[in-house]
């Protein structure tokens, strides 16, 4: 069965600092055309940081566009050709202080492909040593260490509801047995 759409148009309506819009016309199997609002991303990596066996470091954020402030894994956009394994590194240490001395990718995930291409590349950091946060000026987080039997219930009782940070720490708890 064919189920392939055949891109006929593609046309940009905005370019931003973090994503671009465009408008696809696209044909479908059966001949009609249809219109796809595409978010073209650079891709971006998030990072469960493990303190020690027991306890996993949050960060607790303000969201502008759900309105809320959220716990989450530290996560960061890719710069132009960066490696995700150099970019989940600097954005560990950027966002918690902390570098991994023994980090390693979990998955990659299509965040919303529905209307969205990026990439989001999940890593496991362990053996973390204490550095220097290095936030950017526009970026407000605290830390929360929180303990890992705790997460499930967290998950369950809606105090975790971020999709990237949900499917690492779901991970995280598989690999580790919990």
């Amino acid at each position: 069965m064919n189920i392939k759409e055949e891109l006929i148009e593609s046309q940009t309506l905005y370019r931003g600092r973090v994503v671009t819009l465009r408008i696809d016309t696209v044909k479908l199997p059966s001949g009609r055309t249809a219109r796809r609002e595409i978010v073209e991303h650079r891709g971006a990596v998030a990072i469960v940081p493990m303190l020690d066996e027991d306890t996993v470091l949050l960060i607790r954020q303000y969201r502008q566009a759900v309105g809320e402030v959220l716990l989450e894994i530290p996560a960061g956009t890719l710069e132009p050709d960066e490696p995700p394994d150099t970019c989940a590194q600097r954005e560990l240490e950027e966002e918690t202080g902390y570098q991994s001395h023994q980090i390693r990718k979990l998955f990659s995930q299509y965040l919303a492909p529905g209307y969205s291409q990026e990439v989001l590349h999940v890593y496991l950091a362990e053996e973390l040593t204490r550095t220097r946060p290095q936030l950017d000026e526009d970026e407000l987080v605290e830390l929360v260490p929180t303990p890992i039997d705790q997460i499930a219930e967290m998950i369950l009782q809606g105090t975790i509801k971020d999709s990237k940070t949900i499917a690492g720490l779901l991970m995280t708890l598989r690999l580790k047995g919990r």
